[in-house]
């Protein structure tokens, strides 16, 4: 059986079940989610240079950003990420990742953003998370 893909409703309840999470809204009145002040996941449309940039290549659909561990981690995310992962330029160098939110199972989303909260997570706080 397929799973459904993910929808924002399911980030926003992935997320929040996650301690201390918050959901804010950016300058553009889009949605984010941070703990401690610390931003882990946002919405984040393909603007105007990423859509020349990638061409073709740029998705439609609904556009998710997560922080991940380091570079490293993004890099291996999108090499066997499939359809699901991509970047842009704008985020060379920077560990966040985006998500095509149509094409990520919600079990997958949910392992992406846990992983987003835990390296943006004050150490205290993810510790007694990965002990529960």
């Amino acid at each position: 059986m397929v799973s459904s893909m993910a929808t924002w409703d399911d980030v926003r309840r992935l997320a929040m079940a996650l301690p201390e999470t918050a959901e804010g809204t950016s300058r553009d009145g889009l949605p984010g989610w941070s703990v401690k002040g610390k931003s882990f996941a946002w919405e984040r449309p393909l603007r105007r240079g990423d859509l020349q940039a990638l061409g073709n290549a740029a998705p439609e659909g609904p556009v998710l950003a997560a922080r991940v561990p380091d570079v490293g981690a993004k890099e291996a995310l999108l090499a066997d990420g499939g359809e699901v992962y991509f970047t842009t330029p704008h985020f060379d160098g920077y560990p966040a990742i985006l998500v095509r939110l149509d094409r990520i199972a919600a079990p997958e989303l949910e392992e992406l953003l846990v992983e987003a909260w835990l390296c943006r997570a004050p150490r205290r706080l993810a510790t007694g998370y990965l002990r529960s």
